[in-house]
């Protein structure tokens, strides 16, 4: 049977067309990057349907640009959008976001922020309207993440790259299974290096099954592993689950559930 997959973490950019001040230092990453691009990935696996995913924003230098170049971008294949603001009672929130994301693991991001009152009461705002937060954090501060989000769990937050953490200390086993108890926290597989499948099995029995969803994060998949390898191995840790591979993002961003 084919393999239906939605990737729940994408990014597509042009650095001739936007400023990406990240990826001064990675010119391996300084190409443009399509959503067809992508599809031609999934079309080389023989047996896999790959059915569109959710594109997460780019840390670029003008958002607003970015807003505009989302907007004009009409593929099918983008089923969902994870644009930037930060998160306060009283911000901006692109018309065409499915979701929204703040940085937290850049350098420009003071640690404690997570937990900011201003912070917390954008989160609720967004449990309001019903857009999910995407989570990206350094590792090292998955504590107070899990600190400051216990206060808004009627917020859907999507954990970036399995939380980045930084290995299976005690400190961020806790963290993680404290997060794990929250009723809309979900997490995604994925990040810039190869995944390391102790750490996706502690966060499977954290989390449950009904909460990990596959995610490439291509294309930084490709600076230290391949999109080729990090599939291959999520369809040996996971076999062909439909809930990893598509049904859990769907719960997630509220994307319709495909029919077969």
């Amino acid at each position: 049977m084919t393999l239906q997959v939605i990737d729940a973490h994408l990014h597509i950019w042009d650095p001739d067309t936007q400023d990406l001040p990240w990826l001064a230092g990675l010119p391996a990453l300084r190409n443009r990057y399509t959503i067809d691009d992508l599809a031609a990935h999934y079309a080389a696996q023989h047996d896999v349907e790959f059915l569109g995913g959710v594109y997460v924003e780019v840390d670029a230098a003008d958002p607003l640009l970015e807003d505009r170049l989302l907007y004009e971008n009409t593929s099918p294949l983008i089923l969902r959008r994870v644009m930037r603001t930060r998160v306060s009672p009283y911000m901006r929130i692109p018309v065409i976001a499915d979701g929204i994301r703040e940085p937290l693991h850049v350098a420009s991001e003071p640690r404690g922020r997570v937990g900011e009152k201003g912070f917390l009461d954008g989160l609720r705002i967004l449990a309001e309207l019903g857009l999910p937060f995407d989570l990206c954090n350094r590792g090292d501060e998955l504590p107070d993440m899990a600190q400051a989000l216990a206060a808004v769990p009627e917020e859907t937050v999507v954990i970036d790259h399995l939380g980045n953490m930084p290995g299976l200390d005690e400190a961020s086993k806790q963290a993680m299974r404290a997060l794990g108890e929250l009723p809309n926290v979900y997490v995604k597989v994925s990040g810039d290096n190869p995944v390391d499948p102790h750490v996706v099995e502690f966060v499977r029995e954290a989390f449950g099954p009904g909460k990990l969803m596959y995610a490439s994060n291509w294309p930084v998949v490709e600076l230290n592993s391949s999109f080729d390898a990090h599939f291959s191995l999520m369809r040996d840790l996971f076999g062909d689950d439909e809930d990893f591979f598509m049904r859990n993002a769907c719960r997630a961003y509220g994307i319709d559930m495909p029919q077969r």
